[in-house]
């Protein structure tokens, strides 16, 4: 088949922004330390300018030595007093935009600042680079020739003190020029609904009847929607609703427990999976590789990085690097300096660095998303490795899962006990806890250890859940659709609890 016009006139426009790239590539820490000056000189004078006298700022080391490293709560009252209409404080710009955080750091929503420049070089500019890097990696691409399915937030904006807030899907679905509507399905009037259940049939009734190209959405939800729609047409696979389906764009969790049942409905080894790194805090990586498995860390979208060794994370040593002494294979937490006034802001997840020419990323989990009670330092990367090589040999698929420590009590040692929703679930339940436990042990020498001879933890237990346990724990939560997502690892055992009174 030619390629369309609208291709080649898109690959020409955006070719232009593949030598930008280019260049942040081959001199990264120049890049970086660019945008981390003229972020401090656009607002020395703002409140935090002031208060920390950005005006005589120099260098990297000056700011590192004078600006404390914080997490949400170290901003949350500069936020509030900005929600409430003051200017100024952390930022230059008007903030009248707040992503209410769907993450799971803890229960307490967060407001997290959009500012015009985020929006724009930040946000809207990724969603360009995506689209430059896959057309430059696929140049028989007809992705134009049709439209991309987007999954956004479930929430509706919400205005308060002259300011609005909402999921970050649904602030920038509400603020795109008025053509992207043209190349997207549905329409914004669906996208915004917040009934997720009338959602996903108005989704469905529209997106069906069109030459759907692409589609994007956190891959739990985007399951959810598409299982629906084959059930509803009797379709086997999705090649029978869109033949010209090429590429899915993925983030916001793990794809590792999702991509075998992706796999079932979308048949074609020339299908494409492309990963994306963005949080409501800003957008990070972009798988830059047809077939890659880690993802380019964007270093010109008005983001300054920094990294806390995660051995040293909230210890009386903890410091952050910068880009240039980060290593490779080790465990970091993210910490950003950005163009809607964070200034040192701890994300809350962890990454490790595949590559340093270029820099190249896979994310490992979440700072507070571990369990660690007993020394086993079980992270979310252990946990879906480990189910990803259980359900391979047990040929089962899991929908959702969560895990918590079982406390030791009197003689009785310790453990983990999880709880998973399969689609297809194992024949022998004790068979697959076993190869559960096995491959933790040969991906985490710490658990491994402490399992050594139940030395200090037991067997793990693993329970099935009920068909949609999951679903409605989210739905009593107000947290159905979108960017929510499910607490996979805890040390306490609040989410666990809760779930199993639903199983």
């Amino acid at each position: 088949m030619p390629i369309p016009l609208i291709n080649t006139v898109a690959s020409w426009l955006l070719k232009k922004r593949l030598h930008q790239i280019e260049l942040f590539i081959k001199y990264p820490a120049e890049v970086q330390n660019e945008v981390l000056m003229g972020l401090i000189d656009y607002a020395k004078n703002t409140h935090f300018g002031r208060q920390y006298d950005f005006k005589s700022m120099k260098s990297y080391e000056d700011f590192a030595a004078r600006v404390p490293i914080v997490n949400y709560e170290g901003m949350e009252s500069l936020i509030s007093r900005a929600r409430m209409g003051e200017q100024e404080l952390f930022w230059p710009s008007p903030i009248k935009m707040f992503a209410k955080s769907s993450g799971t750091t803890n229960a307490k929503s967060k407001f997290i600042p959009v500012s015009p420049e985020s929006l724009e070089d930040c946000h809207y500019k990724s969603s360009k680079d995506l689209l430059s890097i896959y057309l430059n990696n696929n140049e028989n691409s007809q992705l134009f020739t049709g439209k991309s399915l987007r999954l956004g937030g479930s929430k509706e904006l919400y205005e308060s003190h002259g300011s609005v807030f909402g999921d970050l899907s649904a602030l920038l679905i509400d603020n795109m020029p008025f053509w992207a509507e043209f190349s997207s399905t549905p329409s914004n009037k669906v996208s915004l609904m917040s009934d997720w259940d009338r959602k996903l049939t108005a989704v469905i009734e529209e997106s069906s009847l069109e030459n759907v190209t692409s589609m994007a959405g956190v891959p739990s939800w985007m399951l959810v929607l598409l299982h629906e729609l084959l059930e509803r047409q009797g379709h086997s696979h999705l090649f029978e609703v869109w033949d010209q389906l090429e590429v899915y764009f993925h983030g916001g969790v793990s794809f590792s427990p999702y991509k075998e049942q992706f796999k079932k409905i979308l048949p074609r080894k020339s299908f494409n999976y492309y990963e994306i790194y963005n949080a409501s805090e800003g957008f990070f990586a972009i798988q830059d590789r047809n077939k890659g498995d880690d993802l380019l860390l964007m270093l010109d979208y008005g983001i300054f990085y920094e990294f806390i060794p995660m051995d040293l994370y909230e210890s009386e040593e903890e410091q952050a690097i910068p880009l240039s002494q980060v290593q490779l294979h080790t465990n970091y937490a993210i910490v950003i300096t950005t163009n809607a006034g964070l200034w040192r802001y701890k994300v809350g997840d962890t990454m490790r660095f595949t590559s340093l020419d270029p820099y190249r990323i896979r994310i490992s989990g979440r700072t507070r998303h571990h369990i660690n009670v007993f020394g086993e330092e079980l992270i979310i990367e252990n946990a879906e490795e480990a189910l990803k090589i259980v359900s391979k040999k047990t040929q089962t698929d899991i929908i959702e899962y969560t895990a918590a420590p079982i406390f030791m009590k009197d003689k009785e040692k310790g453990g983990h006990e999880w709880l998973i929703e399969f689609r297809t679930p194992p024949e022998n339940l004790d068979q697959f806890t076993e190869l559960l436990d096995n491959a933790l042990k040969s991906l985490n020498s710490d658990y491994e250890a402490k399992r050594y001879n139940n030395m200090t933890l037991n067997m793990p237990v693993v329970h099935c859940a009920k068909t949609g346990t999951f679903h409605k724990w989210l739905a009593t939560n107000d947290k159905l659709g979108g960017q929510h997502k499910i607490p996979r690892l805890s040390n306490s055992r609040k989410y666990l609890e809760e779930l199993l009174s639903y199983s």
